[in-house]
C-alpha cells in the first residue's frame, strides 16, 4: 500500500504517540515545512510540551472527540501516523481503522519523506545515534543543507531534529532503525553499517535473521551510491564499497592517544590523511563512529579541513558517553548501554581514560528477553568494572519472563563487589560512598537518577 495523498495536496498530519523521540522528530519536520500537526500522547512529558510550545495541537485523552475535524471530515487530505506501542485497545485507533483510514508507521512515513531528497543512511546495532548525530554536525558545520531524523537529542542543538533550510539543495541524515525491520523502508544514496551484532532476538528469532535484514538494507542503496561498513562485518553491496576501523580499514584511525582525558588520533583516508583529530567525545568505541561518521560527509563533499573542525566541536549526543560531573574529586559518566557489546565498550573506554581509578557502576537491564538471550555476555562485560550495583530489569514492552531476575544475572558476573539494589537504596549508598568515578547505563528509566546520583556525589 502506498501513500495516495501528495506533499502539495497535505492539509493536516496526526500522530498516534506524538511524544516519542523518533515521532517527535518527523512532527517537527512536517511543522517546519508548513503542515499544521496535531497528536496524541499518553503522558505529558517535557518533549511534548516542547511540541506544544512550537505549535502543534496536543492532548493526553484517548477521545476521538479530539482529533481534528478535518481529519474527520477529509482524511484523504491528511496523514495519520502511529506507533506500534499504541495498544490494541486504543479508542482513537479502533476508530480510524473502522473508517478504513490508513494508519501509517513512522518508518513508512520517513521512507517517503526521503525518497524526495538524497539521503544518508546510518545503520546497525550499535553507534548509529552518535554517528548519525556527529554526520549531521559535520554537514551543518560545512554550511550545507541538511535536514536530520536522529534518535537522540544532539548537545551541539538540543534538539533530535535539524530542519531544512528552504527546500533547494537538500540532504537528508536518517537514522535507520533495525527494531521490526522499519529501515528496509529507506532507499539511501549512501550508508553506513557500524554493526551487526544480535539484537531484538524477540523480534527476529536468529542472529541470522538479524544478518539477512542488514543485507537486505544495505541492498536498497540506489544505483551509483556509496557504502561504508566496519572491518571485519561481511555484507555485500553493488556500489562503492570501503571498510572503517582502528588501525585497518579504508578509513582508518591510527595514532590514538589519550591527553588530558581525551583522545587524539589521526584519520587516515583514500588519499590523504587528517592528523591530531581532538575528540570532545572520549571511547575507542566513538572514534570507530567518528570515521563512519567522517567518510559519508567525506562523499557528500565536506572537505578535510571541515572534517577536523568539526570533529573537534562535536559535544555528543545525550545519554551516549555523557559527562554529569567532572571535577577533581568526581567523575560521573552516563551512557545508554543495554547490550553486552555497548556495556564493553563503555567500560573498556573508561578504563582507558581513568587507569588509575576504580570503575563504579550502576546497570539496568533493559528487557526480560534481551536479559535471557545474552546471559553469559553480559556477566563478561559488567566485569570489567570494579564494582556493580544491579537495578531491577526494565520491562520496556514485556511482561516478565519465569526466572529472569537482576539476582540470576548477579549470578552470572564473575566477581565479589556485586548487588541487586532498589534505587533509593543506591542513591543513599552513593551519598555515604561517594565514589571517585561512577559510571550508570541501561536503556530504561534509568535516567530519572542522574541528578539524584549527581547531588548524591557532589553534596
Amino acid at each position: 500500500m502506498r501513500i495516495n495523498v501528495s506533499m502539495a495536496d497535505l492539509k493536516q498530519v496526526y500522530f498516534l504517540g506524538i511524544g516519542g523521540i523518533g515521532m517527535s522528530a518527523i512532527a517537527r519536520w512536517f511543522l517546519h515545512n508548513g503542515y499544521p500537526v496535531a497528536g496524541y500522547d499518553k503522558t505529558e512529558s517535557q518533549l511534548t510540551r516542547t511540541l506544544a510550545s512550537e505549535g502543534m495541537i496536543i492532548h493526553y485523552e484517548d477521545s476521538v472527540d479530539l482529533i481534528p475535524a478535518i481529519c474527520l471530515t477529509e482524511p484523504d487530505s491528511c496523514l495519520f501516523i502511529y506507533t506500534p506501542a499504541i495498544p490494541a485497545n486504543h479508542i482513537e485507533k479502533n476508530y480510524l481503522l473502522a473508517a478504513n483510514i490508513p494508519l501509517w508507521k513512522r518508518s513508512q512515513i520517513l521512507g517517503w519523506i526521503t525518497e524526495q531528497m538524497p539521503t544518508l543512511a546510518v545503520a546497525g546495532t550499535h553507534g548509529k545515534t552518535t554517528t548519525s548525530s556527529l554526520l549531521t554536525h559535520l554537514l551543518v558545520h560545512a554550511k550545507q543543507n541538511v535536514t536530520a531524523f536522529l534518535g537522540g537529542i544532539t548537545q551541539n542543538y538540543g534538539t533530535n531534529f535539524i530542519p531544512n533550510q528552504g527546500r533547494e539543495n537538500m540532504v537528508c541524515v536518517v537514522e535507520a532503525d533495525e527494531y521490526d525491520r522499519s529501515f528496509l523502508t529507506l532507499h539511501p544514496t549512501a550508508a553506513v553499517v557500524t554493526s551487526t551484532d544480535a539484537d531484538h532476538l524477540d523480534i527476529y528469532g536468529a542472529a541470522e535473521q538479524v544478518l539477512e535484514s542488514f543485507q537486505l538494507f544495505v541492498d536498497q542503496i540506489k544505483p551509483g551510491g556509496f557504502f561504508i561498513q566496519k572491518s571485519g562485518l561481511t555484507l555485500v553491496s553493488d556500489e562503492k564499497d570501503y571498510t572503517f576501523g582502528i588501525n585497518q580499514g579504508d578509513y582508518q584511525a591510527t595514532n590514538i592517544r589519550i591527553e588530558n582525558h581525551r583522545m587524539v588520533f589521526d584519520m587516515l583516508y583514500p588519499g590523504g590523511q587528517i592528523t591530531d583529530i581532538p575528540m570532545r567525545i572520549p571511547g575507542f568505541h566513538n572514534i570507530e563512529n567518528t570515521l563512519a561518521a567522517s567518510a559519508l560527509a567525506m562523499h557528500h563533499g565536506v572537505g578535510p579541513a571541515d572534517i577536523k573542525a568539526g570533529i573537534a566541536s562535536f559535544k555528543g549526543v545525550k545519554r551516549r558517553f555523557e559527562y554529569h560531573v567532572e571535577t577533581e574529586e568526581h567523575v560521573m559518566i552516563d551512557d545508554y548501554a543495554h547490550h553486552p557489546t555497548e556495556i564493553s565498550a563503555c567500560l573498556t573506554s573508561v578504563k582507558a581514560l581513568y587507569p588509575d581509578e576504580k570503575i563504579v557502576a550502576v546497570f539496568q537491564p533493559h528487557l526480560f528477553s534481551r536479559t535471557r538471550d545474552f546471559l553469559e555476555d553480559f556477566g563478561t562485560s559488567l566485569a570489567i568494572a570494579d564494582e556493580i550495583f544491579l537495578l531491577d530489569i526494565y520491562p520496556a514492552r514485556e511482561l516478565p519472563i519465569p526466572g529472569i531476575t537482576s539476582e540470576l544475572l548477579l549470578s552470572k558476573i564473575p566477581m565479589e563487589k556485586k548487588c541487586v539494589i532498589g534505587k533509593e537504596d543506591f542513591i543513599q549508598r552513593m551519598q555515604s560512598e561517594k565514589p571517585r568515578l561512577l559510571i550508570t547505563m541501561g536503556a530504561g528509566d534509568i535516567d530519572l537518577l542522574l541528578n539524584d546520583c549527581k547531588l548524591a556525589l557532589t553534596s
